[in-house]
Formats: structure tokens, sequence, C-alpha cells
């Protein structure tokens, strides 16, 4: 038995947690939103993900040596805007190679920093990992099988969560390209955007695939550019997770896409969504890393002028169809005629 804390009252930390108490370790939940943690104690229950329960051992709290201290792992389970705050937060009582756990996707608008990279810097005594894939909280909650990664510096970080999370219904493959997962899963969202902006327009499933797959082009492009693996982008962290975040309404990025599509502006959608749109956060940041590693996105940069730049979804798709010709492999040769 493991004493883990959930950093993080939402949907997903609060299925992870249900998930962990399954395997039979010592699960604390924390949220900085007094009405949350009272809610959870309440109701056992979190409002997003209805009949999934919490079990009446499961410590709440808003205190943060009491979710900190004494801990084998820390699973930071917050919105990737409250990353950095967070971690500040906690920083002076995490102990020396105590293990931390992000589960949250984006990357950070103003400095372009991963979320592992902003862990690591406002904590730098900790040891930091990173779980990704598709894995959406609705179904992990209750007990879908879903399988998804753990990155980590150390082969033994790795197994050491892989160990506390994996059981029948959810398996877990580790890899130490931890840049590649978390840029995998951050541009996923924008092009989950995309895919959503494309269902409120009213095209169909010619233009999703399209989407899909010359969107994992441009997610690998960018971060192999950056260091990640080719073969990540290719696995579950990459291909993957976008599939199911193109795909699904449990996708908040997808639904948010719909609305837009259909003519809302992005204010609007991510409030009619009511939770963090987490690829509006990562679309800026996903262009100024384009500029600095001299790289073409241009569903990303097209997503962007739809969200900043006032320009119309479908004015958007056109733009795209009508780009240059192009070859859509260029390294493959032709034969010599």
């Amino acid at each position: 038995m493991a004493r883990i804390s959930i950093l993080g009252g939402g949907s997903w930390g609060i299925a992870l947690a249900v998930l962990l108490h399954k395997n039979g370790h010592e699960i604390c939940v924390w949220s900085a939103l007094e009405s949350e943690i009272e809610m959870l104690k309440k109701n056992h229950e979190h409002k997003m993900l209805p009949g999934v329960i919490l079990p009446e051992d499961t410590v709440f709290t808003t205190d943060d040596r009491e979710a900190v201290e004494g801990k084998d792992l820390l699973v930071m389970a917050v919105a990737s805007s409250f990353t950095r705050v967070t971690a500040k937060r906690i920083g002076s009582l995490v102990t020396p190679g105590q293990k931390i756990l992000n589960v949250a996707k984006g990357i950070e608008e103003h400095t372009v920093m991963t979320l592992s990279e902003i862990i690591e810097q406002e904590i730098p005594q900790a040891d930091v990992a990173v779980m990704s894939g598709p894995s959406h909280a609705e179904e992990v909650g209750r007990g879908i099988p879903t399988t998804i990664v753990v990155g980590a510096k150390t082969r033994a970080t790795a197994e050491y969560i892989q160990n506390l999370f994996m059981n029948e219904v959810f398996r877990v493959y580790i890899s130490p390209d931890v840049l590649g997962m978390e840029l995998g899963g951050s541009l996923k969202n924008v092009v989950a955007l995309a895919a959503g902006i494309a269902d409120g327009l009213g095209y169909g499933d010619n233009t999703k695939a399209a989407l899909i797959t010359r969107g994992i082009t441009e997610i690998a492009r960018l971060g192999t550019a950056m260091g990640g693996k080719f073969e990540t982008f290719c696995g579950l962290t990459g291909i993957g997770d976008l599939i199911v975040t193109c795909a699904s309404m449990h996708s908040r990025n997808r639904r948010a896409g719909i609305l837009i599509g259909q003519g809302k502006s992005c204010e609007e959608a991510m409030n009619e969504v009511k939770m963090v749109v987490e690829g509006v956060y990562s679309a800026k940041a996903a262009m100024e890393l384009a500029k600095k590693y001299d790289v073409q996105l241009p569903i990303i940069e097209q997503v962007n002028a739809v969200l900043f730049e006032g320009k119309s979804a479908d004015q958007a798709v056109k733009d795209l169809m009508l780009r240059d010709k192009k070859i859509e492999v260029p390294a493959f040769p032709w034969p010599e005629e």
C-alpha cells in the first residue's frame, strides 16, 4: 500500500483517486477550492462524474501540509493553467526525491514550457514523472478498459508508478520520452478544437480523418524538431490520444470546437463547456514553438486565426484546402524515369 495525494479535485483527479483506492492505496484528495472539498466530503462524488463514488475512508483537505507530507506519490491533477501556482504553493513542503506525477496536459502560454518543466523549475528537489494517453475521466472512473503511458527520467521511477496504477482495466506502459509524451498530449488538444470546429460546420468523416492524419503529422513535425522521438507520436500518447480527443463527446476541446464552428466566440464556447479547454491555452504556445523551431503547422495556425484573430471557421477550412500543392511524404523518392 502506498500513501498517495491527488492534488486537484476535478473529474480527472477523482477518477484516478477511485482507481488508486481500488488498487489498495491510501488516498488523500486536496483542492485549493474549499467549496469543492466540502462538496466531495458531503457527497463523495464529483458533479462531473455522477455515479463514481469515492470510498468513505478517502481523506479530503485544503491543507497543503496534510496533502504533501509523508506521501509516497503526489499526483498533480490541476488544470494546466494552475500547474505553476500549485507547484509554487507546495514546493517548500516537498522532500528531496519525493515523486510527483503530472497528469494534466498543456504548454504554458507565456514561457512555452511543458508542465513537467514548470514543476521541475518550481520544485527542483522533486522526482517528476508524467502520465498521458487516451483516457477520459468519465470512462476511467467507471472502470472501462484504458491504456496509458507513464514517462519518467529513470526506469525505476516509471516502473514504481506503473505498479501503483496498473490493474485489469488500466494498463500502463512506460517510456523515457517525457518531452514527446507531453508535446503529443498538449498539441492534440489544439487539433481536437479543429476537429470540433469541422463538426460544428457540419462536415463529415472524411474531414475528421484528414484532420487527425494531418494533425499528427504537424504534432510529430514540431515534436521531433524539439527532441521528441518519432515513435512516441505513433503511439498511445500521440495518435492514440489524438483519435480519442477528436472523436469523443467526452472531449471538452472537441465540444468547444463544435460550438465555435456553430458561430460562438471562443469565450462563449468555454463558458458553455464549463470546464478548462486546454487547447485554447496551448494554441498560442504551439505557434511560438513553431516560430522558434522553424516548423510549419498549418492546421494549428488556422485554429489560432479562428480563436484569436476573428477569422471565420469556414474560411479557415477553405484556406487549408487551397494551400500550395504538396507531396504527402516528401522523404519518399520517385523512381528514376
